[in-house]
């Protein structure tokens, strides 16, 4: 029993706020961006973060861009269980349950930096390259719910008929970034980049699980009166290691880290063509936990939250490849690949490598300048993750899905231009049952919807 209701905290501490991208990697580093996720051959003061070797070809001069994102998520788990109908609050003793979370980043900032002088561009970018907000599960989780069923089934022999109980989980991340660098042409149309980032993680996990009670034949006990009882009926010794969740369980973590990365890019003109490529390269960070949680568990995965530990988290490492095209001047049209190298990096119990494949982006739209000053734009991104049931779980989840983005651009003179912009995601269902109880499953989706207002000044 005690291993039981311990496991509860492996899934409590492991959830994020990513919102386009990799796993644990945003993409989305500008408003540019949202109304058009096909960057990674753009000219434009957004290279900085998606094509920096490309930023050089851009006039001489200052060049600040700052950008201001809000995004809204929701996760939602339809969680099948037998157990579940032993419970008080679910609908007509149903064993399905919806557990749904809501994900809020009301302020995503970033900003790119650049100065070109003849052949050289100096550049630095601030951003929240992963993380990015805080997601709340205010009825807790199927995989906690799942716990106290068991418990209540488990008391059967002593009276138990059902029970009832409170949960709750949020769980906060944020990786800032700053990166910088410098790009160079070669030659009039080859140009090289070189720069390195700095990534600080900053997390808080909290779960708790409640208000137990157990049902019997007089109606409903508290958790540790009804174990109480037990024990004073002579079963002491079978009911032991529950004593110490009497009060239910309440659990938190702050974890903080650093890591380095350098990163190379390349950007080839030739006619009416652009093109262009990046590499980041993975990101080791071992964030260190201040936790409730100070002595050594029976279970190896629950001492990832022990007080102290240092928990490996990397960014995995991180290819794009673009192409733009402009058939005629005031028309652009962008293509590009992203491919993460998910299971080359090292996460918790080596949990990278329960993934099939690594993650893959496929991206494509266009720019069309309808006067001198107004530009607009839109694009899309499909998005394939590696997921396999044994990767996959409720506190931390990706599946697959596509994204749209629109918006515009308008320069209010030659060294000042606004800019606005929406991008929602759509995502499919991923459907996992359990490999030991086929009476088990659980749905997971997702949705995501950003907006972003900016400014962008040449000096």
């Amino acid at each position: 029993m005690k291993k039981i209701l311990v496991s509860f905290v492996v899934f409590t501490m492991t959830t994020a706020a990513t919102f386009a991208g990799g796993i644990l990697t945003n993409t989305n580093q500008s408003v540019d961006f949202l109304r058009n996720p096909a960057r990674d051959a753009a000219i434009s003061l957004d290279g900085v973060y998606s094509n920096p070797a490309g930023v050089v070809f851009m006039p001489e001069g200052f060049h600040l861009g700052i950008n201001w994102q809000y995004a809204h998520q929701t996760r939602t788990i339809t969680s099948t269980n037998p157990l579940f109908q032993l419970g008080k609050k679910n609908n007509q003793a149903s064993p399905v349950k919806t557990f749904e979370g809501t994900a809020n980043a009301p302020v995503i900032p970033s900003i790119q930096v650049a100065y070109n002088m003849e052949n050289w561009s100096l550049q630095a970018n601030l951003s929240v390259p992963g993380g990015g907000g805080a997601c709340e599960f205010e009825d807790g989780l199927g995989s906690f719910e799942s716990v106290v069923g068991n418990i209540a089934a488990m008391l059967k022999p002593f009276g138990a008929q059902g029970y009832d109980m409170d949960g709750y989980m949020r769980g906060r991340q944020y990786y800032y970034g700053v990166t910088v660098g410098a790009a160079c042409k070669v030659i009039p149309n080859l140009s090289l980049y070189g720069g390195l980032r700095m990534l600080y993680g900053d997390a808080t996990y909290k779960a708790k699980i409640s208000n137990i009670q157990v049902k019997t034949g007089a109606g409903y006990v508290d958790f540790g009166s009804f174990l109480q009882g037990v024990t004073a009926a002579g079963y002491g010794d079978k009911v032991a290691d529950l004593q110490k969740y009497a009060d239910g369980v309440n659990l938190l973590c702050n974890q903080t880290g650093v890591g380095f990365a350098p990163i190379i890019g390349i950007d080839y003109k030739l006619n009416k063509f652009n093109f262009a490529a990046k590499y980041e390269f993975r990101t080791q960070i071992r964030m260190k936990n201040e936790s409730t949680l100070n002595e050594a568990s029976e279970i190896p995965a629950v001492n990832k939250f022990r007080d102290g530990e240092k928990v490996n988290e990397d960014m995995p490492a991180l290819l794009t490849v673009g192409v733009q095209y402009s058939p005629i001047d005031i028309v652009r049209i962008n293509a590009g690949w992203h491919h993460f190298f998910d299971k080359d990096a090292s996460w918790y119990n080596n949990s990278q490598e329960l993934l099939s494949h690594n993650t893959n982006e496929f991206l494509l739209g266009a720019e069309w300048d309808t006067t001198e000053n107004l530009t607009f734009s839109a694009g899309g991104q499909l998005t394939r993750y590696g997921n396999t049931d044994e990767y996959i779980n409720d506190m931390s989840f990706v599946v697959n899905s596509y994204s749209i983005g629109f918006g515009f651009n308008y320069k209010l003179s030659s060294k000042v231009s606004v800019k606005a912009a929406y991008f929602q995601t759509y995502y499919g269902d991923y459907d996992r049952t359990s490999a030991t109880n086929p009476q088990v499953k659980d749905s997971f989706t997702r949705t995501n919807r950003v907006f972003g207002v900016g400014c962008q000044l040449h000096l």
